[in-house]
């Protein structure tokens, strides 16, 4: 038999709802239901005689000096207001942004592990001479140049300026 199924129709029972012939049927065949169904109501009986204490009769004056000292104080500074916030709060506001930096933590970490750099200083680079400085950007312009003498040549004049191709 499944308890699971009469759990909740018999905390609707013990709140004043009737119970279903379903039910009684089940608590005379399952002990452990039977058990759980004695052990409610006797909680629900203690919990029917407890009394709440009654307030002194100063409560509201006591509650009226304590507010106005607090107002009186003068207000936390910037540290101490973050220091209560810490210390007071549940931490799952901080889960986010904890989970933000480490996974930051590990994509820099595996990046320097495997030796991939995304960020290049200016003081990794190599400092050449002028003449392989010189020679570097003619390697890179050689192609434009190419290009221009090409353009040169189609024009039809020839190297010597005239209207006639060189032969």
């Amino acid at each position: 038999m499944s308890c699971k199924k009469y759990q909740d129709e018999l905390e609707e029972s013990l709140f004043g709802g009737a119970a279903s012939a379903e039910l009684t049927k089940h608590m005379t065949e399952c002990a452990e239901c039977a058990e759980e169904a004695k052990s409610l109501q006797a909680t629900m009986a203690l919990l029917d005689t407890w009394k709440a204490p009654e307030p002194s009769a100063y409560f509201d004056q006591k509650m009226a000096v304590r507010m106005r000292e607090e107002q009186a104080k003068a207000p936390a500074g910037f540290f101490e207001r973050i220091r209560e916030y810490v210390l007071l709060s549940t931490g799952r506001q901080f889960r986010p942004a904890l989970t933000g930096g480490l996974a930051l933590a590990l994509l820099l970490g595996g990046g320097g592990y495997a030796g991939v750099t995304v960020l290049k200083g200016e003081h990794e680079k190599v400092q050449a001479s002028a003449a392989v400085n010189d020679l570097q950007i003619l390697d890179r312009n050689e192609q434009a140049i190419q290009q221009m003498d090409q353009l040169l040549d189609d024009d039809g004049s020839g190297p010597d300026g005239s209207d006639q191709p060189a032969s």
